[in-house]
């Protein structure tokens, strides 16, 4: 090692001592100053990063929250996270606040490493405005009564996906061809994409894309991140290249009754930049969190047979009263109560995103703490839906409990709530409920990892991508 690099980790070690004295000193000041809630921010830059990403990969991300509160406080601690100063906040009463107080004293906020993996770098294009024009355009496509008409297409895809994918094999894996259906049908939704090889083309990049949704935001060669980095750039090439083509055509008077989302924007003048960063972000929902989903209740079924039997008699009644070949409409999605109620539980135990970002746009207090403007907020699923105060032995699965009038209000939040709850809620039901419908009637299934392990990364995944073993309906028809 010659002198050169000697003095280089020197200087580095001085910088980062540096660094660390100045993050600690910030620390007590402010602390001093007024009542911040109890935590520790960790490592200077990097947080607590670490410690909440290892816990997800290990599968049980609540454990990050739990430790904290019960050392600290269980209403909300302060932390650091994707290089933000974080307060959590925990419990029914925490949702109560955070969705009635939204609009108040908090406004959406994006960790600027996801920003700068799903969207175009502007000064123009702030998290609160995102949010905003998101739900003045999603609302016209994503309430129940402008879905409706879809059902039939979302049951026709359904049944073509497990006839060409499913049918013709003994085993399958579940997740990656759950993944391929939910994002076809984004696809045919958002942008009038049909042939399969345009989809795949879209595809291809959005597993690194999720990989360093929640990673330690580190933009070198070689890691989670930067990866992910790279890959959103070419999902932003590729839907630039959709926007582009579609407004030629709608110039050149091409399908100009064609209805999606992306034509809606380019009728409302919407700027390139702004469509291409919306449909990237309907893109990567639709890719990860309905499809980890429906992976997660075929894992159920497989492990509690009679809540199998309950599903397949309902969805079987509502079978024999269709004729042959007549498609799924909405009076038979509203028959399927115990159908949705075991996807709620699924969805309580897995939740797709177990929780989401806010900002405090002005000084507050909650549980006897101040959260100052400009911190950042968080808050987690997990802290209502395995809590035993509002769901009692939580991790025994058990779809009744959301028969009758179902959990205390602010308690099962896997859409969120209030102005910012999940705009596609309802799509996603659909989703969820017609695909239940046509699988549960063509197969049963034994999973062939019965230990198998899952991560978190934006949402739950199974480490082997669930495979399992299938038979087909009829042969048990007659049993």
């Amino acid at each position: 090692m010659d002198l050169d690099l000697y003095q280089y980790l020197f200087y580095l070690i001085i910088l980062y001592v540096s660094v660390g004295i100045i993050y600690l000193f910030h620390f007590y000041k402010s602390s001093k100053t007024i009542n911040l809630p109890p935590g520790n921010k960790g490592y200077p830059l990097i947080g607590e990063t670490f410690d909440y990403v290892i816990n997800a990969k290990r599968g049980n991300p609540e454990k990050f929250v739990n430790d904290r509160t019960a050392k600290y406080s269980p209403d909300v601690f302060r932390t650091s996270l994707l290089g933000q100063d974080m307060a959590v906040f925990c419990g029914a009463s925490a949702h109560k606040c955070l969705f009635s107080g939204t609009n108040k004293y908090i406004q959406a906020w994006w960790p600027p490493s996801m920003k700068k993996i799903m969207m175009h770098d502007s000064k123009n294009h702030s998290s609160v405005e995102e949010s905003a024009k998101i739900r003045v355009i999603l609302p016209r496509f994503l309430k129940i009564e402008a879905l409706q008409p879809y059902i039939p297409v979302i049951d026709a895809m359904a049944k073509k996906h497990l006839e060409t994918e499913w049918s013709p094999y003994k085993e399958v894996k579940v997740f990656p061809l759950v993944k391929k259906f939910t994002f076809g049908l984004a696809c045919r939704l958002l942008a009038s994409i049909e042939d399969p090889k345009d989809v795949a083309e879209i595809t291809a990049p959005f597993d690194l894309v999720i990989a360093g949704l929640i990673s330690v935001p580190i933009n070198v060669p070689g890691t989670t991140f930067y990866r992910a980095v790279q890959a959103g750039k070419v999902v932003r090439e590729i839907v630039m290249g959709l926007i582009t083509k579609r407004k030629k055509e709608l110039e050149m008077n091409i399908n100009p009754h064609q209805m999606d989302v992306m034509t809606s924007m380019l009728h409302d003048d919407l700027d390139a930049v702004d469509i291409c960063n919306k449909l990237g972000a309907f893109f990567v929902a639709s890719f990860d969190t309905t499809s980890s989903a429906i992976t997660f209740i075929i894992k159920s079924l497989a492990e509690y047979p009679h809540v199998y039997q309950r599903v397949y008699e309902e969805q079987m009644e509502i079978l024999k009263a269709k004729k042959e070949g007549e498609p799924l409409n909405w009076e038979d999605v509203k028959k399927m109560k115990y159908t949705w109620c075991t996807a709620s539980e699924v969805l309580r135990l897995y939740p797709p995103s177990i929780g989401a970002f806010r900002e405090a746009k002005t000084d507050f207090s909650y549980g006897g703490y101040t959260i100052p403007k400009g911190w950042k907020i968080f808050w987690n699923a997990h802290t209502t839906h395995k809590n035993p105060k509002y769901f009692p032995d939580p991790e025994k699965f058990d779809p009744s409990r959301f028969e009758g009038s179902g959990p205390p209000p602010y308690t099962f939040v896997p859409f969120g709530g209030g102005p910012y709850m999940c705009p596609g809620k309802e799509y996603a039901r659909l989703q969820i409920l017609v695909f239940m419908h046509n699988i549960v009637t063509k197969f049963k299934w034994e999973k062939l990892i019965p230990d198998e392990k899952y991560q978190y990364i934006a949402a739950p995944f199974p480490v082997h991508d669930l495979p399992v073993s299938l038979e087909p309906i009829q042969a048990q028809a007659n049993v």
